[in-house]
Formats: structure tokens, C-alpha cells, sequence
């Protein structure tokens, strides 16, 4: 019969046990005898006796569980723990394989006077089942290289990827001999102004496409040398701004030295605004430092930055800036115009959406990062109470369709108390003629901004499609928004994706918001114009949706132009038809967001760096509870049935 040791080795005894077990054991007293034979063979039929009385006998029972043939087997194949830990009864086993303490000449092991009989040596056995392993496991390897193969045959690199990724790469900024960012643009034919400057937003995706592809040095340098920046001194007409403000971009300068005037250093020049068009403070320069921060640690693995004292005091100045208390009675951050990647005047002052997304998406970025300690806690608890009223906000009041476009349309005015359904006064003659006509009956959108008697409806696409990545849509949202885009694909991606705004603001209007800015003139630049570099925002939206056929749509009508137009900055014309006219080529956010987009839907899981998915806890918790006073009211009742219905 076949049994098996305690170490896992099968032997071939026959006709009886208890010939064995005398050979091993001949000096053993009577009890240890017994007791190994049961231990060793504990279904011999040949013994039947009760255990000896002897007093040397120990307290063990010699009765063991009946075990069916397959669990012997799967003993046999259990790895052996730790040698130090092997007991004394493992080391008298009659294993074949090698025992500690036991002599190799007992490996093998044959019962005299059946010499016709050929034994079972399970060393032969565990070789052959070990060789089958790896012979099996080499063809699954051999299988998955060929699909491997047949996919990267399949999918050859086009000659625009090609060009991007050289573009790109030489748009990249050294200081000290180490990458530290990519420029703006790398026209040749054009002067520099500040496009030679490694801005913080123009630097996200490039740092997105170097993870992607496995390059993170030049990352993991931006980030540590732009938290630096944060601590210099900023000041515009002996005003200096918050300790936390982050630079809107930096420049490397070469300086002579005072001991030599051949000899010269690098230094970091940032701008914090003093130098930018109106002199506004990039407010979302801080939130896309701590949006990267976390893609970052995701995709290397590498948290130990993230836990650096000093990137954690850097995270708390952003977060200490923002959440400060004003005058405000909203949740939303108040901003100047030009104040994130709309940096001129087009009416987006107040709350725009943009702000309002990515400063969602950093908080949450921000809990998952912080270090939780006694110093940490009521930051933590900060955030979470703003994350919770700030969601609610914009799911309640920036949310449009046409069921609420028509609630609108019916408001009434001057309402006076707190169960007001008009809150913030809006005139039902402020709906623009172009809206009624425009929103299709399925899907919607959130407005651009809402302040009292004032809704900006246009559409703003980094907004909503941040706000898709982050979760601050529900998912009923995110999914009409996808909608909106694909029904009215041709207002919102024509001949290139991706209109920063709908629609451009004419006539008075255009000359009154803007002042009539010259390159904001209608459907170009920022008023209405088509930026592809919004491509990888889009794809990341369409693939947390589950629908990459979107993304994949507008990244095929990008890749047969963007190359042979050298790849300019943004569009003009209602339907992106014309390079801007005073569009920059080669400009590295248009190459690197193509990039981007390009691996994200070759690597769709990868697109959870960014994302987030809905929070319910965040619907459960609210500072209300901790006011005990008849006069608050808290709505969160209401932003649940959104979420669970």
C-alpha cells in the first residue's frame, strides 16, 4: 500500500508495516515502537493491539483520523516547513527526499525478501510531476509571448506617435544635470515670451505620458523641486500672498558666479503671477501639484514621498490656503478671473467650475496622503466636512437638464426664507435663446458658475470632465454628460477635439466680458476655441465610464491632423477647422495629452491613478451634526437619493 510521511514522501511496503518499522526501530522500546508504526502507517490492517502500558509511554493517541487517498496526496506535495523547526518524529521518517540529521543511505528504502517486487521511489515521481510543472509553465509563458507579439504586430507604432515621443522628449528642461519639467512650446518660428517655462497645469500631462511609459525620474524631480518653489518669497507691489501658493511655472537661469565671471550657476526662477498677464496667482497650480503627487505614488509605488516631512508640509500649506475662512457662505473656492488654464478675461470669476472640480479632486487626494498623527486630525476633519457640503453643491445647483432648465424657466423671484427653491435669486429671463434649443433630452451638464442672480451656462469641458474623474458627478450624471458630448459631438469636437468652452461669447457680450481681448475673439483661443491637449481628460472620463469608443473616436480624428499641423496649441472656428491664429506649433501639451491619451487606452486600468469612485461616507457625515441649533438645516438626504437613485 502507499502511505506517506510527515515529511510528504510516499513509500511502497508490503506485505506488512511492521517489518519496516522492526528494521528501523529495533532498540526502541515497546511503546515508541507502536507508536512510530501507527505515526508512520496508521492504516496497517496488521495491528490491531492497544498501545503498551509501559510508563515510559507518552500521552499520545495512536488512533489517528481516517484520511482519504487524495489528502496523502496532497501531503505529499505540502512544502516542508523551517529545518529548526522539524520535530524529532520527522527526523526518524523513511522519506526519500532529504531529511535533516538522517543519513543520504536511508533515502531509498526496500524490505528484504521481496526483491521481485520494484519499489516505488517517490524521489523519481516528484521529479517527473516538478518537470511537468515547468514544462507546463514554460508553454503558458510561450503562449502569452506570442500574444504579446501578435498585439505589438498589431498595433504598430504610427509615424505621429513616433514624432511625438521626439518632440516631447527635447522639450525636456535640466537643471543641475537632472530632468526637471518639459517646456511649453518649442516654436522655432516664434519669440519665446514665456513658452520656455516650465508651467505647473502644462506639465501634468507630459508627467502622465513619462509614468505611462516608465520613466518617473523627471516626475519624481518636479515634484520636489516645485515644492521648494513654494517657500520663496512672492510679493507684487509689497503685497505678499498665502505661504502656500504654488507657482504658476518656473524657468532655469544661468547666473554668474560673484568669485568668476566665466563661471556661472543654475538657479530656479519661478513666477507666482508677478510676471503674468493681469497678475493673477495661479490658484490651480497647488491643486494639480497634489493630483500628480498621488498618481505618482500609485503607479510607482513609491509612498515614501509622499510621507516626506516636507511634502507634507507642502500639502498642508495648499490645503491651509484653501480651506482658510472668508466671507463666503459656500462651500466653493472664490476666485479672479484668469486664475487656472482659462488665464484671461472670459466672466469665469466667482466660482467656476474648474476651480471647484479640481479642488474636489485634491482634497481627496490629500486624505488619502496625509499622515494621520494628533497634528493631522483636524485637517482631516476639515477636508471631509468640506468634501461632503462641496459635493452637494455643485450635484444640487450646477446640475442642469432640461427637467431643470424648465424648473428654472418657472422659478419664482424675491423668495425670503430658508425653504426658498429659488436660493440664489435667478432670473428666469437670464436662460440664453441658444440653451432651449441646444440640451438634448437625454443627458445634461454642470453650468460654468453660480453666484446670486447669476448662472454662466455655458459649457466648460475641463470642468465636467474632471468632475466625471473625481466623482464629484453621481453616476447618473457622469453617464449625461458622456451623453450631452456624444449627442452634440459636432458642437463639442467638429474637426478636432476639444472645445475649452460653448459657446463663444459675440458682439456685446464678447465686449464687455472680455474687454474685447484680441486673441479671445470668438471661437478662438479660450472663447470657444478647440484644444487637443484636453484629449487626455476625455479619455480618462470615457474610460472610468466604461466607454472608450468615445475616446478612441476623438483621438483618431486628433492623430490625422495634429502631426501635419505641426502641433499647434489650440483651434479656431466653430467646428475647429483652422489652426488658432495665434496658436504656438510644437506646443508640449498638445503632443504629451496625445501621448497620454494614446497609452491610456492601451493600459485602460492604468486610468485609476487619476479617478476616484463614489464616496457614500461622504454623504453620511456633515458638520451639521455638530451645531445643535433649530436653524440648520441639512440637506444631505437629498444628495443620497442622487447617488442611490
Amino acid at each position: 500500500m502507499n502511505v506517506t510521511g510527515s515529511m510528504g514522501i510516499a513509500v511502497t511496503v508490503r506485505p506488512c508495516c511492521r517489518l519496516l518499522v522492526a528494521q528501523l526501530f529495533s532498540e526502541c522500546p515497546c511503546h515508541q515502537r507502536r507508536a512510530a508504526a501507527a505515526f508512520f502507517f496508521p492504516r496497517c490492517p496488521h495491528d490491531r493491539r492497544r498501545a503498551s502500558k509501559c510508563p515510559r509511554a507518552p500521552a499520545l493517541s495512536l488512533a489517528p483520523q481516517r484520511r482519504s487517498a487524495a489528502s496523502w496526496v496532497r501531503a505529499a506535495l505540502a512544502p516542508a516547513r523551517d529545518e529548526a523547526a522539524v520535530s524529532d518524529a520527522r527526523r526518524l521518517s523513511t522519506a526519500a527526499g532529504p531529511v535533516p540529521g538522517v543519513d543520504r543511505a536511508f533515502e531509498r528504502i526496500f524490505v528484504q525478501g521481496l526483491a521481485a517486487v520494484e519499489p516505488l521511489v517517490i524521489e523519481r515521481v516528484a521529479e517527473k510531476e516538478r518537470m511537468l510543472a515547468v514544462e507546463e509553465t514554460r508553454k503558458v509563458e510561450e503562449v502569452e509571448e506570442e500574444q504579446r507579439a501578435e498585439v505589438a504586430k498589431a498595433r504598430e507604432v504610427s509615424e505621429s506617435e513616433k514624432e511625438a515621443w521626439r518632440l516631447l522628449k527635447n522639450a525636456v528642461v535640466e537643471y543641475c544635470g537632472s530632468p526637471v519639467g518639459t517646456v511649453a512650446a518649442t516654436d522655432p518660428a516664434a519669440e519665446a515670451l514665456n513658452y520656455d517655462q516650465v508651467f505647473i497645469r502644462d506639465f501634468v500631462p507630459s508627467a502622465l505620458a513619462f509614468l505611462l511609459k516608465g520613466d518617473t525620474e523627471v516626475v519624481r524631480n518636479f515634484l520636489l523641486y516645485t515644492l521648494q518653489l513654494q517657500s520663496w518669497e512672492k510679493t507684487v507691489d509689497c503685497y505678499s500672498p498665502g505661504q502656500g501658493l504654488m507657482p504658476a511655472s518656473f524657468k532655469v537661469r544661468s547666473v554668474p558666479l560673484d568669485v568668476s565671471k566665466d563661471e556661472v550657476e543654475e538657479m530656479l526662477d519661478p513666477d507666482f503671477g508677478e510676471s503674468a498677464i493681469g497678475r493673477v496667482a495661479p490658484v490651480d497650480s497647488g491643486l494639480w501639484w497634489i493630483i500628480l503627487l498621488r498618481a505618482y505614488g500609485k503607479i510607482t509605488g513609491d509612498y515614501t514621498l509622499q510621507e516626506r516631512v516636507d511634502v507634507q508640509t507642502g500639502i498642508k500649506l495648499i490645503l491651509n490656503l484653501c480651506l482658510s475662512d472668508g466671507f463666503d457662505m459656500f462651500p466653493t473656492l472664490l476666485v479672479t478671473d484668469g486664475s487656472c488654464m482659462i488665464d484671461r478675461r472670459m466672466g469665469i470669476h466667482g466660482h467656476p467650475l474648474e476651480i471647484q472640480a479640481l479642488f474636489y479632486s485634491a482634497l481627496r487626494c490629500s486624505r488619502e496622503m496625509i499622515v494621520v498623527n494628533d497634528g493631522s486630525k483636524s485637517l482631516l476633519r476639515a477636508i471631509n466636512n468640506r468634501l461632503s457640503a462641496l459635493s452637494f453643491h455643485i450635484r444640487e445647483y450646477y446640475w442642469v437638464d432640461m427637467k431643470k432648465i424648465n424648473e428654472i424657466y418657472r422659478y419664482k423671484t424675491e423668495e425670503y426664507s430658508q425653504d426658498a427653491i429659488n436660493k440664489f435669486n435667478i432670473y428666469p429671463e437670464q436662460i440664453p435663446g441658444w440653451l432651449v434649443d441646444w440640451v438634448p433630452e437625454k443627458g445634461g451638464y454642470f453650468i460654468g458658475n453660480l453666484q446670486p442672480a447669476h448662472m454662466d451656462f455655458r459649457f466648460f469641458s475641463l470642468g465636467n470632465l474632471w468632475a466625471i474623474v473625481s466623482s464629484l458627478a453621481t453616476p447618473r450624471q457622469a453617464e449625461g454628460i458622456l451623453d450631452l458630448i456624444e449627442e452634440k459631438w459636432d458642437d463639442l469636437v467638429g474637426n478636432m477635439p476639444l472645445k475649452i468652452c460653448y459657446p463663444a461669447l459675440e458682439y456685446d457680450e464678447w465686449r464687455i466680458i472680455t474687454g474685447s481681448d484680441p486673441k479671445n475673439t470668438p471661437w478662438s483661443y479660450h472663447n470657444g476655441g478647440s484644444w487637443p491637449t484636453l484629449l487626455w481628460q476625455f479619455t480618462s472620463a470615457c474610460i472610468k465610464m466604461g466607454r472608450p469608443e468615445l475616446a478612441r473616436k476623438a483621438i483618431t480624428i486628433a492623430e490625422n491632423r495634429l502631426s501635419n499641423d505641426k502641433w499647434p496649441e489650440y483651434y479656431d472656428t466653430p467646428t475647429g477647422r483652422f489652426i488658432g491664429k495665434q496658436s504656438r506649433l510644437y506646443q508640449t501639451w498638445t503632443i504629451a495629452g496625445f501621448l497620454a491619451s494614446k497609452l491610456l487606452l492601451e493600459n485602460p486600468e492604468m486610468a485609476s491613478i487619476l479617478t476616484f469612485e463614489e464616496d457614500l461616507e461622504l454623504l453620511e457625515g456633515c458638520a451639521c451634526s455638530l451645531i445643535k441649533s433649530p436653524r440648520t438645516q441639512c440637506s444631505r438626504r437629498a444628495a443620497k437619493s442622487h447617488v442611490l437613485h
